[in-house]
């Protein structure tokens, strides 16, 4: 699906759940998108062309309907022309930038350009330990001041959004594009933040020049620590490609002593702009272009397969009424056993949350103490949507009981399946009612077990409504999923 498409689809989801209280879009045109969408790409089409087509049907009926909603679904999340002014005021800021120095003594070893060619190679050092550190790391969009600017620059970033969760259909949709096309933004913005430097180095390499032809400037150095060898060293491993590249020799340390500042005067500075010059476009402007390539190719490979994350109950309910099947949620219990009554308050709630078609295959309880073996009955089948460890707040885990099962029963996964935990508040409700302060300080306690083993729990009194529990289960899909598919 491409960025246009994944756009139509955001906007739909947003409408979609959004309060039933928005007579915008209603049941039955959702209905009518499905049907019409499924009649269109016919039997047999994968979930991508058969979500863009419903995007797409759905959107040409909303512009029937409401102008605010036809301006979203035809809007862009990028303005192309903010890159082009940034590239060109890059190159300004490069020509007004005084490339020598306050005088016309070109230092060698305080030169800005030196600055300059220093700054990107730790910038590309930077690059490189992020790409080497990348798969650790939580996937979370960069937090960088420069990069928030052009984002926002671009019409990328919407800052004061609330989340995905709340607010108007078109607040909604605002804030879940931000999130879903935030790897397209990343490259976007690396692109324009790579054409900038390149164009900043050519300016300052055109201005040096233009001045140079109007004005004389004189090559020497200066310092209180280092002697000529030392100063020869480093303008060598500066220097040395771009000498080998063009000819000009780097002097060696007894000539370097007679460019001693103040005792001598220096001499032309012209081989040594030349040298500098070459070294910035081997350092800078080759390096950044290549960069603003392979991050415009990203870019362009993003904009034609958007990323846009199917995992979460929206989208997966959306597939299985094309498809025609329904759910499957594994649920097994540990050191619990469920009511009739509870477990069929549990099967209601998840038909109101995933529709008539859904399934709940309930295995027997696994006893305490016996976590190590898993009976075949508690591994899930596959195709199963979200496998679910059942547990009782009133039971106080211990990582070598619970957490164990959590590690076992996560080996019998088929591989994709995302798992969960569910856990009953109803009794310890019941005992210690009119004390919040002993049921936060046991979901604290059973929290931390979960995050240890990384796994999305839910808090639920299964004796409740269907619909608090099915908010719930809904919950436990999106979170679940989205871990999985970033793993």
């Amino acid at each position: 699906m491409n960025e246009t498409a994944a756009r139509h689809v955001t906007l739909v989801r947003a409408l979609e759940t959004a309060a039933p209280s928005d007579a915008t879009w209603t049941a039955a045109d959702a209905a009518w998108a499905s049907r019409a969408a499924a009649e269109v790409v016919g039997e047999g089409a994968d979930a991508d062309r058969f979500l863009a087509r419903r995007g797409q049907l759905a959107v040409e009926r909303l512009g029937d309907r409401a102008k605010a909603f036809k301006r979203l679904a035809s809007g862009r999340n990028w303005r192309p022309w903010v890159g082009s002014v940034l590239v060109a005021l890059s190159f300004a800021l490069g020509v007004l930038m005084d490339a020598v120095g306050p005088t016309r003594y070109v230092n060698l070893l305080a030169f800005p350009l030196l600055g300059l060619i220093v700054w990107n190679l730790l910038v590309y050092l930077g690059i490189l330990v992020h790409g080497i550190t990348d798969p650790f790391r939580s996937k979370r969009p960069g937090k960088g001041l420069l990069r928030r600017a052009v984002a926002r620059l671009g019409g990328a970033l919407h800052e004061g959004i609330p989340d995905a969760g709340q607010g108007t259909p078109g607040t909604r949709f605002r804030a879940e594009w931000a999130r879903v096309s935030a790897p397209l933004t990343a490259r976007r913005v690396g692109r324009v933040l790579h054409l900038g430097a390149m164009a900043f180095a050519l300016g300052a390499i055109a201005a040096l020049y233009t001045r140079g032809l109007v004005l004389h400037f004189q090559a020497g150095w200066e310092s209180t620590f280092l002697d000529a060898s030392q100063v020869h060293q480093a303008l060598s491993l500066l220097l040395g490609p771009a000498s080998s590249l063009t000819g000009l020799p780097i002097p060696d340390a007894t000539h370097l002593e007679t460019l001693r500042l103040p005792e001598n005067q220096g001499e032309n500075a012209a081989p040594w702009i030349h040298l500098f010059a070459t070294t910035l476009v081997l350092t800078v402007v080759l390096p950044r272009a290549i960069l603003a390539l392979l991050s415009g190719f990203a870019a362009r490979h993003l904009e034609r397969h958007f990323p846009l994350p199917l995992t979460d109950s929206y989208f997966q309910g959306l597939q299985r009424s094309y498809t025609g099947q329904g759910a499957q949620l594994h649920l097994v219990p540990y050191s619990y056993e469920l009511s009739p009554a509870t477990a069929l308050q549990l099967k209601e709630a998840i038909v109101s949350a995933f529709g008539p078609r859904a399934t709940l295959h309930l295995s027997p309880p696994i006893a305490f103490g016996e976590e190590d073996t898993l009976p075949a009955s508690a591994a899930p089948g596959v195709g199963t949507t979200l496998a679910v460890a059942l547990f009782s707040l009133a039971a106080t885990p211990e990582d070598e009981n619970h957490g164990s099962f959590l590690t076992a029963l996560s080996a019998t996964l088929p591989p994709g399946t995302p798992l969960a935990a569910l856990v009953d508040e109803g009794s310890f409700l019941a005992r210690f009612a009119g004390q919040p302060e002993r049921l936060e300080e046991r979901r604290r306690t059973w929290t931390r077990l979960f995050e240890k083993h990384a796994i999305e729990p839910a808090f639920v009194n299964l004796d409740a409504a269907p619909a608090s529990v099915a908010d719930s289960l809904t919950r436990l899909i999106d979170l679940s999923a989205r871990k999985e598919a970033a793993r």
